[in-house]
């Protein structure tokens, strides 16, 4: 094969030109200290880069975002349930202090100013919020737990279930003492105490109770069975009507059952309750509530409800229902965030405080009316003997009145103790699966952040080079590059006029 000049002239640029791109390529990675600089460089160490560089997406993923995320959620959900915690706890304390015998009406007046102040901080824990976002609504996170002010003009139907072991027995009593102006008429007052067993809705100043198609009559529901219900607006009313049928003023048929509006109640006379606790029945009310105080729980966080305001033409519905937000914070791992209101809190007890609070109240006011009826005996003016037999009957009426209600106020207490008891448990296993989950999420950041720092690794042995391997290709690309420029300098020294 002839070679000729322009063959060997054409050899040499290209080997020139090949050391030349060694020189660049070697001179590129000693920049980058990278194996490749595009895909067609190497295109299995592109496709592994690819790979590994999708997995630490992942990964840096769930480690900064999601599981920060999660965390931040928990930490804001263990300091509002640790705030309900105390809350509850010096609630029971108060009923430990107001069960016993020796308190002093100062003493009830300060237990008194306690619970006020216990019943506007119960539910505010439940408004707490991360980032904007509430943390005991469900999915409703742009929505605050509680009512922010009162809504006199909302209206929901709340549909409440109950079962045998919700039912309580209360003392109902009739009769109000009174402080006389002076000592001419004589008292009249009698005071009657009956107890009965009975269901307190969610809330009070309800409305009718839904019809639901019994003969057009209110109604609830026993074990599947709609029960005829007697309604009244308050108590007094039962009174009354029941004075107008010459009946006892607190009486009840043993299969009657009533409804008094303003306190809520559902109250059975003996038999009905007899039959719900003896064939363990559960018993559904329906009914109707417009308006609500601010700092009332909203209903649809706890019930079946429907939810219309004035200026709304559609009622909105709301099914109780599990709403976990749950978070991926690892492949194939999700876990909730969230706790819900209804796991750990109860309506109850907003009711609870403010039924001890009244009952305080009618004990410090009726040994107050004691008091003044003995300061009026002692007075001068009311010294003879008539007056003070006039007084006298007032004060018999008083002391029955002050007995009532401080015997009331031991044995509700002592009876709360245990309803405050139970709160304080449902907050405290909420607090430990909080626990719970956390530890779960510090193992699986864990194995993410070695998993993170694997992928690393893989991922740098499969794009890094070593810098020192790095100037040693490019030296020997250099020197061949170079050495490749002086063969190619001799090569057109020699021609053939060189012979002749």
């Amino acid at each position: 094969m002839r070679i000729t000049n322009n063959m060997i002239t054409s050899n040499t640029k290209y080997n020139i030109n090949a050391n030349k791109v060694l020189v660049d390529k070697f001179n590129t990675q000693m920049t980058t200290q990278k194996k490749i600089n595009k895909a067609s460089d190497d295109p299995v160490i592109a496709i592994r880069s690819l790979r590994m560089q999708t997995n630490l997406s992942h990964l840096t993923q769930y480690l900064d975002n999601n599981i920060e995320d999660v965390q931040a959620w928990i930490d804001v959900t263990h300091t509002a349930m640790n705030n309900m915690k105390e809350v509850l706890d010096r609630i029971r304390t108060l009923c430990v202090d107001g069960s016993t015998d020796s308190k002093e009406s100062l003493d009830r007046e300060t237990i008194l100013k306690e619970l006020k102040a216990m019943q506007d901080q119960v539910y505010t824990e439940a408004n707490a919020d991360y980032a904007g976002r509430t943390i005991f609504t469900g999915y409703r996170t742009n929505c605050q737990f509680t009512f922010m002010d009162d809504e006199q003009n909302t209206t929901y139907e709340i549909t409440q279930k109950f079962t045998y072991e919700d039912l309580m027995d209360k003392r109902y009593y009739s009769g109000e003492a009174e402080v006389p102006v002076d000592a001419n008429t004589p008292s009249t007052t009698e005071i009657e105490r009956a107890t009965y067993s009975r269901l307190r809705l969610a809330y009070n100043q309800i409305g009718a109770l839904t019809d639901s198609g019994y003969n057009a009559s209110p109604e609830i529901t026993i074990g599947g069975t709609a029960q005829r219900v007697t309604e009244y607006a308050t108590q007094q009313d039962w009174i009354d009507a029941n004075i107008a049928a010459g009946k006892g003023e607190l009486e009840i048929g043993d299969n009657d059952v009533i409804f008094i509006r303003d306190t809520g109640e559902v109250i059975f006379g003996k038999d009905i309750a007899h039959d719900i606790a003896q064939n363990k029945k559960e018993v559904e009310v329906h009914y109707n509530k417009k308006g609500f105080a601010e700092g009332e729980p909203r209903p649809e966080y706890f019930f079946d409800c429907t939810m219309q305001t004035q200026d709304m033409k559609d009622k909105v519905v709301y099914t109780k229902q599990e709403q976990k937000i749950h978070y991926t914070i690892s492949n194939g791992i999700t876990i909730p965030a969230n706790t819900e209101a209804s796991d750990i809190l109860s309506p109850d007890i907003g009711r609870d405080i403010t039924e001890l609070i009244d009952i305080v109240s009618a004990a410090v006011n009726a040994d107050a009316k004691v008091a003044k009826i003995e300061q009026m005996m002692g007075r001068d003016q009311y010294s003879d003997e008539d007056s003070q037999k006039v007084l006298q009957g007032y004060l018999d009426a008083a002391k029955k009145e002050a007995a009532y209600a401080n015997d009331n106020l031991q044995k509700t207490f002592s009876q709360y103790i245990t309803n405050f008891d139970n709160y304080f448990e449902d907050v405290n296993i909420g607090i430990t699966n909080l626990g719970s989950l956390e530890n779960r999420l510090d193992m699986t950041k864990t194995r993410v952040e070695n998993q993170k720092e694997t992928v690393e690794l893989l991922k740098a042995g499969n794009e890094d080079r070593d810098i020192s391997d790095i100037i040693i290709d490019y030296y020997a690309s250099y020197n061949a590059y170079t050495a490749s420029l002086t063969a190619a300098s001799k090569v057109g020294q020699q021609t053939l006029l060189n012979y002749l």
